[in-house]
């Protein structure tokens, strides 16, 4: 099994999170994995990304120039990533803030995400990251929602373990919407 994604978006939308957080679970699931972020200048409200390779064999490399999947929560992010990803590839697109008429890549199966929807329909339209994270898994099936459910201990701060209910109800939001057939 090899698995690769580029994760990108605003700084503050918590790419560098969500892209933490399924590293975590691979490696509760046993896989070997690597992740590494790249910040734009400016931090929050810059670019940010990060790429996270999954296998069940060694890694030669966190980098990755043609990633299997892209997850893009911004335009600029789309523009920049929608390219890259390999031919056949998955491209997933924050459709709450890009316009699908922009995401239209023949060669890539695109599948559009309304994070902010789902995120309210979970109960804090601000966790529209770990909605993306849930169809992300779903589609790959590259881990398990429950290893998702169960590093968020791990990735969070004690401090913020009180918001793991309404992170894994977001998680399990995409989930939910990639399973019963992209709707809301």
């Amino acid at each position: 099994m090899y698995f690769d994604i580029i994760i990108a978006g605003f700084g503050g939308q918590g790419v560098m999170f969500i892209g933490n957080l399924l590293a975590y679970a691979a490696m509760e699931e046993g896989q070997y994995v690597t992740y590494m972020p790249v910040y734009g200048v400016e931090m929050r409200g810059g670019t940010a990304n990060c790429t996270v390779v999954v296998s069940d064999q060694e890694i030669g490399s966190p980098i990755i120039h043609h990633p299997v999947s892209a997850a893009v929560m911004n335009k600029p992010s789309l523009v920049r990533f929608g390219l890259v990803v390999n031919p056949g590839g998955t491209l997933f697109v924050n459709s709450s803030l890009i316009d699908m008429n922009e995401a239209r890549y023949e060669d890539l199966k695109v599948i559009p995400v309304p994070t902010i929807e789902l995120a309210a329909k979970a109960g804090n339209s601000n966790m529209a990251n770990m909605t993306m994270l849930g169809a992300v898994v779903e589609e790959t099936q590259v881990v398990s929602i429950e290893a998702l459910i169960h590093s968020l201990t791990k990735a969070l701060d004690k401090k913020y373990h009180k918001m793991i209910p309404i992170n894994a109800a977001s998680l399990q939001e995409g989930a939910r919407y990639i399973r019963e057939g992209l709707t809301v």
